[in-house]
């Protein structure tokens, strides 16, 4: 467990990220509550479906001898993965993506460890094509053993987006190789022995058609310098022209050092090309905690600007433009760097200086944090939080609201809330309700517009994901490999936990009348409001 302690999902992960603009209404009345393209399912980052039709009597079943599930009610399908997964399912254009490591392979031809992207089909499981990424020689410090790929899948027409152990944005055709080797990137067979980094020096691997086809590729090890701590954590976020991506910049082994401290936390690449457009000057990297591990958040029309909204590794969110950029001079070249619209300190200031204005250790219980989940605009506002990574243990957290038309500042924040503890889950906001965990496993419903708490329920176990809020109930997975699901709203009720054999540490969704939950090693497909299948496949 400490292996898997050591690096966040990301995201948190991803864990993961996102097509960046909001869903439409043509979607939001979609059956079953359209697609899930991308991490947090449109740029806001907020984790809701607007489907119905949630059963909450659904199981997961038990595996036979052969390897497949029996006794799961309301089952689709259910799919294999390697034995670590920290992102989030995506699912578009009847397909399922998601990342993974390689300690169960699923072609023969792919061996070791690797980070992994499969993509499956939506109505079977089958797996259609598999993305094979090899690990950095760095090990533990930058890309942590069996860890694989923490990032979550960002879908956008033909193309989708990834962010990869080894620090890469890679775009990838969604056909894979069956619709043959499109794009200007021809070196495929030769990536799948040293990425991006090392495509002059190695041998080409075996392809075939379950392979991944990529359009584009972007090192931002090697093009900008940065060092990612453990894992490159995150996902990205696009908008009509770009890519929007968290560098993952931390610190080294030492955990005192930053190795890259002018190195951008957060960039922009054209979406097209994968070149870079933009890069953030504002001396995050010189403040780092830990490391940047946010997925950032976008909205065309946020306080009068299309805004990419950043929870960076010193413990402030950041809104900057997203589509007006900085020019400097540096001899012959010039860079464009983010206009820094608005900026707001997560972190309380009781948590950064103790009583004698002494600053407080990092990485212990009452000390400051960063912002490891990714940030929520909802109406018009901000929902961030802070935490650190699961390794340092529990302590003091906050979730902040932020109004971005206040300007910069305290003079932004609407309001705060400190009750709940470091947290690496995102927030949901719906209709006038946050519901958020902390590390702990607690989970809190309050008040949108004041953050005064209704109601908190304990699951007895630490909590790495997010909350699904769907059809009028809140979904929250668990270490323990519980699936907890309580009534959304003022009044607390508990409806069910659904148990399953693996730890649960991403973030279940719902795509096409289709609810996905995701443990370390399976990913599960039941119906929405639909029978039961009495065995599914689970062996390709």
């Amino acid at each position: 467990m400490k292996i898997m302690l050591q690096t966040i999902r990301l995201a948190f992960l991803s864990a993961a990220l996102l097509i960046g603009l909001p869903m439409t209404h043509a979607e939001e009345s979609a059956p079953g509550g359209g697609e899930w393209p991308q991490w947090g399912r449109d740029g806001s980052n907020n984790m809701m479906s607007p489907a119905k039709g949630l059963p909450i009597d659904f199981t997961s079943g038990e595996f036979n001898d052969e390897g497949k599930t029996e006794g799961a009610k309301h089952l689709k399908w259910v799919a294999e993965m390697g034995s670590q997964a920290y992102g989030t399912a995506t699912v578009k254009d009847g397909r399922v993506y998601i990342g993974t490591n390689n300690e169960k392979p699923r072609l023969d031809w792919i061996t070791g460890d690797k980070g992994i992207v499969m993509c499956f089909d939506e109505k079977t499981g089958e797996l259609l094509w598999q993305f094979s990424i090899p690990k950095l020689d760095a090990g533990k410090v930058s890309d942590w053993e069996f860890l694989g790929v923490c990032s979550s899948f960002v879908v956008d027409g033909k193309y989708g987006y990834i962010i990869t152990n080894r620090g890469e944005v890679i775009c990838l055709d969604v056909y894979g190789m069956s619709d043959g080797n499109d794009g200007p990137f021809q070196d495929e067979a030769k990536y799948k022995n040293g990425g991006l980094e090392k495509l002059n020096e190695v041998e080409p691997a075996e392809l075939s058609d379950k392979s991944a086809d990529i359009v584009w590729g972007y090192d931002m090890r090697s093009e900008l310098g940065v060092f990612p701590h453990n894992i490159t954590s995150s996902s990205v976020v696009i908008s009509d022209k770009y890519v929007f991506a968290s560098t993952s910049n931390g610190v080294d082994w030492s955990h005192i050092n930053i190795p890259a401290p002018y190195s951008p936390s957060l960039i922009a690449l054209d979406k097209e090309t994968g070149e870079l457009v933009a890069e953030e000057a504002s001396g995050i990297s010189e403040r780092i905690k830990h490391c940047n591990w946010s997925s950032p958040a976008f909205s065309n029309d946020l306080a009068g600007n299309p805004t990419v909204v950043f929870g960076a590794g010193d413990g402030f969110t950041y809104g900057f433009h997203a589509a007006e950029f900085d020019e400097e001079q540096d001899g012959d070249e010039t860079f464009n760097l983010f206009k820094e619209l608005w900026a707001v300190d997560c972190c309380p200031q009781e948590y950064r200086f103790d009583e004698a204005g002494e600053p407080i250790k990092y990485a212990t219980y009452p000390g400051p944090s960063e912002i490891i989940s990714s940030p929520v605009i909802y109406e018009g506002k901000v929902y961030a939080a802070i935490g650190q990574d699961p390794e340092h243990g529990e302590g003091v957290g906050a979730v902040t609201c932020i109004d971005p038309s206040k300007g910069t500042g305290e003079d932004a924040i609407v309001w705060q809330f400190k009750e709940i503890g470091r947290t690496i889950s995102t927030p949901s906001v719906v209709d006038g309700f946050v519901y958020i965990a902390d590390y702990s496993g607690r989970l809190f419903c309050l008040d949108a517009e004041t953050g005064e708490k209704y109601w908190e329920h304990d699951t007895l176990s630490h909590i790495w994901g997010s909350t699904l809020v769907v059809d009028g109930k809140v979904l929250l997975g668990n270490e323990d490999g519980e699936l907890v699901i309580l009534k959304a709203g003022k009044e607390y009720e508990e409806l069910n936990i659904v148990g399953y054999p693996a730890p649960i540490y991403a973030t279940p969704i719902v795509a096409n009348g289709t609810l996905y939950v995701m443990t370390q090693t399976h990913l599960y497909a039941y119906e929405m409001g639909g029978e039961s299948v009495a065995v599914a496949q689970v062996k390709p």
